[in-house]
């Protein structure tokens, strides 16, 4: 990010602070987090006049006093998945984790950016903050720092200002985009278990959840989607059904930004993606898991998890949550466009364009991907080709070809040989589609053969040299598995 465009968002940069003074502020900032959190519970447990409640005010309180008197000035900021408390950016640690993600998804449900502690602030106002966070937060609602604001300034509470979160944000440390990027799967992944585990249930799924991590998904698509469309790569045989469920999520939205839709559309977009098999948990574990052919009671069971995954989003008591987009794409995904997919059709109709895309998000994730009865999964470029080539796979093609200028004629996670006699993993697509044939890469052969680790060394295929000639060029797509490469550790 440019000084300037940090200054328009953030405010100016602080002076560089010692190595000392990074990590007192950072120990400091790590107990004020941890006292807010602790206070936070506490107020959602017990009524605000049990002693629990008064000792963690009491704690908030000390622990915001004493940053103060060392800092003068007090800011805590959120920038995708790192909280930062003046410009030093707190480490996600296993004994601070829970913590940690409370706060995180609380300041994001009410889209807060950044958060100013001003001297002379108050217990009563640290008080009135959290019981608002926790009274507001069980609304369903989109936009809540407009109230929660209003609400704060009638309490009188002049010593929390609060900053509505920027559109967007720009993560130049390659390192910390790639950990953005990953926290955002494993966060989808996470939510996709949870609501499959409680359909399994019969219970209801926290569907606000799920839109705050597709929502996530969406925010890191538009800044970063190289790193996480690679992310799709990582495809845990165990965790099928979640990752290919967050993997459909990811293309889809990716595709829908190729066709220009507005975010309020992508985020629409994501969810039916996210939950389009959400049917699959109603199908049996043995159906879902055998390694061989299915008998046609099985086959059965399997062809109905559309129409039971719309039963599942249309039950009473998540009908008025669960957009409707999301009932029809759950329905229509495996029709095919000429109809003769499944469910079988009564009377003529059209699918629709969330169903259409799914579907074509769907299938190539699907045939990219080792499952039960598919050990050996297919290369991404013969997948295009089978999709866009084979009418009988019902296929838009007017949206496989969306998806080609997507990913390029190599897709993300393609292993390919080079003329240098060099082995890499395609990266992401070329900009420029004159250029599909070179998009870029990360070398993890080396021309003697051995192996570079992970992330590789990153190599723009259309860099060229004196004499105007390609300094390498792809000779053919190979299997990672010949060479022993795990394909998700260079996007990790």
């Amino acid at each position: 990010m440019t000084d300037e465009r940090h200054a328009a968002e953030f405010g100016p940069r602080p002076s560089m602070l010692s190595t000392e003074e990074q990590s007192l502020l950072r120990q400091g900032g790590r107990g004020l987090l941890l006292a807010l959190y602790t206070a936070m519970r506490s107020l959602k447990l017990y009524p605000v006049v049990n002693a629990t409640v008064q000792k963690s005010l009491d704690d908030l309180q000390a622990s915001a006093l004493h940053l103060l008197e060392a800092e003068e000035e007090l800011e805590i900021r959120l920038a995708g998945d790192f909280i930062f408390v003046n410009e030093t950016r707190l480490r996600l640690e296993l004994d601070n984790y829970a913590s940690f993600s409370q706060i995180l998804s609380m300041l994001r449900t009410f889209e807060i950016g950044r958060m100013r502690v001003h001297p002379g602030v108050e217990r009563r106002e640290w008080q009135v903050f959290l019981s608002l966070l926790l009274n507001l937060s069980e609304r369903d609602e989109e936009h809540l720092f407009d109230e929660l604001c209003n609400r704060l300034a009638k309490a009188e509470v002049g010593s929390l200002e609060l900053e509505l979160m920027p559109d967007s944000f720009d993560v130049a440390d390659p390192e910390e985009a790639r950990a953005v990027a990953k926290r955002t799967y494993a966060q989808g992944v996470a939510v996709t278990k949870d609501v499959v585990n409680s359909v399994r249930l019969g219970r209801a799924a926290n569907l606000k959840r799920v839109k705050r991590a597709v929502q996530a998904v969406v925010d890191q698509v538009l800044n970063n989607e190289s790193s996480l469309l690679g992310l799709s790569t990582i495809r845990n045989y165990d965790e099928y059904t979640f990752t290919h469920s967050v993997n459909v999520c990811i293309f889809a939205v990716a595709l829908g930004k190729k066709l220009g839709f507005s975010k309020l559309q992508l985020y629409d977009l994501g969810l039916t993606a996210l939950l389009h098999d959400i049917g699959k948990a109603r199908v049996p574990h043995d159906v879902l898991n055998k390694t061989t052919g299915l008998t046609e009671e099985e086959w059965h069971h399997m062809q109905a998890h559309p129409w039971l995954g719309a039963l599942t989003l249309f039950s009473p008591r998540r009908y008025e949550e669960t957009p409707y987009r999301s009932i029809l794409v759950a329905y229509e995904h495996h029709l095919k466009v000429d109809l003769t997919g499944y469910p079988r059709t009564i009377r003529p109709r059209e699918m629709g364009l969330f169903s259409r895309l799914v579907a074509v998000a769907d299938g190539f994730d699907a045939a990219t991907t080792r499952r039960s009865y598919q050990t050996v999964p297919i290369q991404p470029d013969q997948v295009l080709k089978e999709m866009w080539g084979n009418p009988r796979r019902g296929y838009d093609t007017t949206l496989v070809k969306a998806l080609i200028n997507l990913l390029g004629i190599y897709p993300v996670g393609t292993c390919v040989i080079l003329d240098s006699y060099e082995v890499a993993i395609i990266t992401g697509a070329n900009p420029d589609t004159e250029l599909q044939s070179r998009p870029k890469i990360r070398v993890c052969i080396d021309p003697d053969g051995a192996v570079i680790p992970p992330p590789g060394t990153p190599i723009d295929l259309a860099e060229t040299g004196p004499g105007g000639s390609y300094l390498r060029s792809i000779v053919k797509v190979t299997n990672p598995d010949r060479y022993g490469l795990t394909v998700g550790d260079y996007f990790v």
